[in-house]
């Protein structure tokens, strides 16, 4: 088990006390004065006070091997800190927490080297964590991080621009004059210049040789004071070939990598673009026609070499099907869900971009004829669906030049048609003229008839108002299924299907702060084996104003649920999984109970506040998942003091577990039980994630120090396990009963229309 390391430990106590060996974890206790002076004796090589005097003219170098040496002869002279930054148990986890909370260069420094040693995946996920520390705190810290973050971006084109975005974005919060000249700032434009070449092949996994040398030259110039630091274990690091030399002026390196970041930015801002002038129409169906619209302009730039940063494996994007976009319900913006066809590949940086398969001249021109009733001029339709050649060129492809096509302003026009969707499909019947014919077998067809005759599933009415309703309750593999079968590409062996959520004018930066502490609580609990469930999704934040969600497939919101299908949600339980007895109802059932007690204690500990049930989505397999997490730990919505009950606990999810009597209901607070004696041993973690972003942050969950002082007191370290097992019952007793729960829901009805 991991080490817990707890600074400021009061009293008399030696260095290092063994205090508690409990649950298979044992815990430390170091003094922090007596830690710093740990850093500075063993870390930084201070000699030995009992050694002979270093001469002022002596190498410094050959002293600080001496002492290695000596204390290599003596271990009991070596530091436990040392020791735990040496050991397998030291993960990255512990780096950034110490790295946040070290005062010491030398420690800052040596922390800086070491991330170098851990799986670039594991890095990844505290990103946000190392670049926020870049921007807002001190120069040590910046320099112990650069070297890192400059050979990275070095290797891969995707990880500079997360670093570019990213950076963009923790910056925001600054003064607009500080924010000019910041660190951040400027390391934001090396990334983006010409500066730094990133290397065609993949990044090398092996760790690099951590060793000992003669003290590297800085820079910059360092006080007296700082003289000892020069000998400091850090600044003596060997860099081998996978760990090559990064002086911290880059002036020297030169390399066209603007050029390949071209093409991925403006596919990005095409995005973005659609989204922001989504956002200027007045209904869901004008919204809907309009984007529409502009994807079937946005196809003629592709294939090309741009992805999807939310996937998790390389490929390019060879089409958007823009008939199956459809926009999202907002009141004030227009976040819209794209579905877009990827063929997947060894490298997306080296390999070869797809040959462009044009659509078939009989779909090209029903796509055309209808265009105008989507708001196009005769001349933009004639201009826009002229013949596009293939782009070998990655800046033909997507050059600045030819953007205007992408933006083009189009006329608002008002269409009295009910089926919009299937107006503008260019995956329409008429595209089966083209195609060879299919001959299927009288049995096959007796079986599928047989097989759709025995489930039906559930399907919702297209509602104009609710355009996503019908797109989000598709099964993901028959979508899947259908848009591969209409598509050009369909037919490649490695063609597959993504999708995203554009979202314009919303910071979702508390949203990826969210995520982080969800994929950790879903480690701890998978690693401590209770069968909570939850499901994190990704976010890729490109701006403090803008980004993109990962869409949570097979799943609609439970208002949906309750709007479309007018039952109640036990009831809608029985009409998609069969009666209570059967073995599909008792899956879900117990889907149902192990999500809803993973996302009770979720939105205890992070004071998730704005449950509607439009923000409470219902998947296929009975599970709920709780989605946008735009009000957590001081925020609420507009500061009106409903939800104070612990976590939304309402009747009708008592009732689909069966009732407060029942053995499920018991399962649920037995697993809360569990998750937060788990959550609690590994609380350091989750702790150092929020923190880290609390620093020079302006984000509406932070408010003061009390932020964090509320998060730690929410994990009850003090008290015994029975009398957390009363504070549990006494949550889930008073979230039942809870009057403001109601009250919210209310008031979100008659504000909203949220069900």
């Amino acid at each position: 088990q991991p080490f817990a390391l707890v600074e400021g430990h009061g009293g008399s106590s030696p260095a290092l006390d063994v205090i508690s060996e409990g649950m298979g974890e044992l815990t430390l206790v170091i003094d922090s004065e007596v830690a710093n002076r740990a850093c500075q004796e063993v870390l930084l090589k201070v000699p030995d006070p009992h050694a002979p005097l270093i001469r002022e003219e002596e190498d410094p170098s050959s002293a600080a091997k001496s002492a290695r040496r000596r204390q290599r002869h003596n271990p009991s002279k070596q530091s436990w800190l040392l020791r735990l930054f040496e050991s397998k148990l030291f993960d990255v986890s512990m780096a950034i927490s110490y790295l946040h909370n070290s005062k010491e260069p030398g420690v800052q420094a040596y922390i800086g080297n070491r991330l170098f040693s851990f799986p670039h995946e594991d890095v990844d996920f505290y990103l946000p964590q190392l670049l926020n520390m870049y921007v807002h705190m001190d120069e040590d810290v910046g320099d112990a991080i650069k070297p890192y973050v400059v050979h990275r971006c070095r290797q891969s084109i995707s990880f500079s621009l997360q670093c570019a975005w990213l950076l963009g974005a923790y910056s925001s919060d600054m003064h607009i004059s500080t924010q000019r000249h910041s660190r951040g700032t400027k390391l934001r434009k090396l990334i983006l210049s010409d500066e730094l070449k990133p290397a065609g092949a993949r990044a090398r996994r092996d760790p690099p040789t951590l060793s000992l040398l003669s003290p590297s030259k800085r820079t910059h110039q360092r006080s007296k004071s700082d003289a000892t630091v020069s000998v400091s274990l850090s600044s003596n690091l060997k860099r081998t070939s996978s760990n090559p030399r990064v002086e911290s002026n880059q002036e020297e390196v030169r390399g066209p990598s603007t050029v390949r970041l071209t093409p991925q930015r403006e596919f990005i801002k095409s995005l973005m673009g659609i989204g922001k002038r989504l956002a200027t129409l007045p209904t869901k169906e004008q919204k809907t026609q309009r984007l529409i619209s502009e994807l079937s302009l946005l196809n003629h730039k592709l294939p090309a070499r741009v992805w999807l940063p939310t996937a998790p494996f390389d490929h390019h994007v060879v089409r958007v099907p823009h008939s199956q976009a459809v926009v999202l319900n907002s009141k004030d913006k227009a976040p819209y869900l794209i579905y877009v066809e990827v063929l997947e590949c060894e490298n997306f940086e080296t390999s070869s971009v797809p040959t462009r398969i044009p659509e078939t001249r009989i779909r090209s021109t029903r796509s055309v004829e209808n265009l105008p009733q989507c708001g196009m001029t005769a001349e933009q339709r004639t201009a826009s669906f002229s013949t596009v050649p293939n782009y070998d060129n990655d800046d033909e492809a997507w050059s600045v030049d030819d953007m205007g096509e992408l933006q083009v302003e189009l006329p608002d026009v008002h269409t009295n048609s009910c089926d919009n969707i299937s107006q503008f499909s260019v995956d329409s019947i008429t595209s089966l003229e083209s195609k060879e014919p299919v001959f299927i077998a009288a049995g096959d067809i007796r079986r599928r008839l047989s097989e759709q005759l025995a489930h039906t599933p559930t399907t919702f009415k297209r509602d104009p108002e609710d355009p996503s309703a019908v797109a989000l309750k598709e099964p993901w593999l028959e979508k899947v299924r259908r848009i591969r079968e209409n598509s050009p590409y369909g037919h490649l062996p490695h063609w597959r299907l993504l999708s995203v959520i554009v979202k314009c004018g919303d910071d979702l930066r508390q949203e990826l702060l969210a995520y982080q502490v969800l994929q950790q609580l879903q480690c701890v609990w998978e690693m401590e084996r209770v069968p909570l469930w939850i499901k994190p999704y990704k976010i890729l934040v490109l701006s403090s104003d803008s980004g993109m969600i990962e869409p949570v497939v097979n799943a609609v919101s439970i208002h949906q649920v309750k709007k479309h299908s007018q039952l109640s949600l036990l009831d809608y339980f029985l009409q998609e999984h069969g009666c209570p007895t059967t073995e599909a109802f008792l899956s879900a059932q117990r889907s149902f109970v192990q999500s809803c007690a993973g996302y009770s204690l979720i939105c205890y500990l992070l004071q998730v506040k704005d449950r509607h049930n439009g923000n409470i989505l219902l998947d296929a397999e009975g599970h709920i998942i709780h989605i946008d997490f735009g009000f957590i730990l001081s925020s609420s919505p507009k500061n009106l003091g409903f939800e104070t009950s612990a976590f939304k606990l309402t009747s009708e999810f008592v009732d689909v577990m069966g009732g407060q009597d029942r053995d499920m209901f018991n399962y649920y607070k037995m697993l809360m039980l569990q998750g937060l004696i788990a959550a609690r041993k590994h609380m350091d973690k989750v702790i150092a994630i929020v923190e880290i972003m609390q620093q020079g942050s302006h984000l509406p969950c932070f408010h003061g120090s009390g932020t964090i002082r509320g998060l730690k007191e929410r994990f009850h370290m003090s008290l015994t396990e029975e009398q957390l097992q009363v504070l549990v019952e006494q949550m889930v007793e008073g979230s039942m009963r809870s009057i403001t729960t109601k009250l919210y829901d209310g008031f979100q009805y008659f504000t909203n229309g949220i069900m």
